[in-house]
């Protein structure tokens, strides 16, 4: 794909939009404090915005003031494309860190899809692709993180429908027995595992959920290749790593819902040396496991 240089008008109308939008109301002066853009630029863009409803200039408490179009410009970012955000450099640096292969799964109906992953940046993935994958919430690590640890209002409709399930991943002998062993695990070690019936039998995946209060928003996942990491290394490295990641994407999801633009969340993360210094441990299974 072609690189181009940033438009410089659609930059600029864009710093002074939030910087309007950062204020009750604004007045020129202020959007040249601001922004540092030349008054004559502002004043220009400012009947460029009035004009398409984005902004009203309220004479009568003189300045401006964004609209109630302005929420038009996010209503397709919430739900997937938030947690997405707020989890891609936290996936990158784990793939960076350690090679393998980070995926982010959501809940889609009585299972988990994929919605990010590292594949194309890992050297040693076991998978081709799993974006858009859907995976079992009885058998596949990001679906059992996720069936372990959401309400259990949530859980009880969520294995009421896999019980109607024509997917034998979704069906073992005793669905009950099966969701309560997962429960326990994942109480146990803070972590889901595939199961190791299921194929590829070469590889496994480790699986946490990602908190926002006491609901479940995604699950995370790191695969590897049996024959190459050991124990030690699992509960030494590997797990730490994923705990790691999962406390900065929740510390992330937390700045883009309350506001702060998407370039904070990287500043903030190279300000706290979260990937570089042990960090507290999310509470998977000790308070948060229902």
């Amino acid at each position: 794909m072609a690189h181009y240089p940033p438009v410089q008008s659609v930059v600029r109308a864009l710093t002074l939009l939030r910087s309007i939008n950062q204020r009750r109301v604004a007045t020129v002066r202020d959007l040249h404090k601001d922004t540092g853009l030349p008054k004559p630029t502002i004043v220009r863009l400012l009947h460029t915005l009035v004009s398409e409803g984005y902004v009203a200039n309220d004479k009568m408490i003189g300045g401006y003031c964004v609209t109630s179009l302005v929420p038009a410009l996010s209503a397709g970012f919430h739900g997937a494309p938030m947690i997405v955000e707020a989890a891609r450099p936290w996936c990158s640096d784990l793939t960076r860190r350690h090679k393998w292969p980070i995926a982010l799964a959501m809940l889609d109906g009585a299972h988990v899809s994929v919605r990010f992953s590292t594949i194309p940046d890992s050297p040693v993935s076991p998978f081709h692709a799993t974006l858009n994958m859907r995976l079992s919430l009885v058998s596949r690590a990001l679906g059992r993180a996720y069936l372990a640890c959401c309400p259990d209002e949530e859980r009880e409709i969520l294995v009421q429908s896999l019980k109607k399930s024509t997917n034998p991943e979704d069906k073992p002998s005793n669905l009950d027995a099966t969701v309560a062993g997962v429960r326990s695990f994942v109480a146990k070690h803070g972590y889901a595992i595939r199961d190791p019936h299921v194929e590829p039998k070469n590889s496994s995946t480790i699986a946490m959920p990602i908190f926002h209060g006491d609901r479940v928003l995604a699950t995370i996942g790191l695969t590897y290749f049996r024959s190459a990491v050991s124990a030690s290394n699992l509960d030494e490295v590997l797990v730490p790593s994923l705990r790691e990641a999962v406390d900065g994407i929740e510390a992330s999801f937390r700045l883009l819902t309350s506001g702060r633009p998407a370039s904070a969340l990287e500043d903030d993360r190279n300000s706290t040396g979260l990937a570089e210094q042990e960090v507290a441990l999310p509470t998977i299974g000790s308070g948060r496991l229902r």
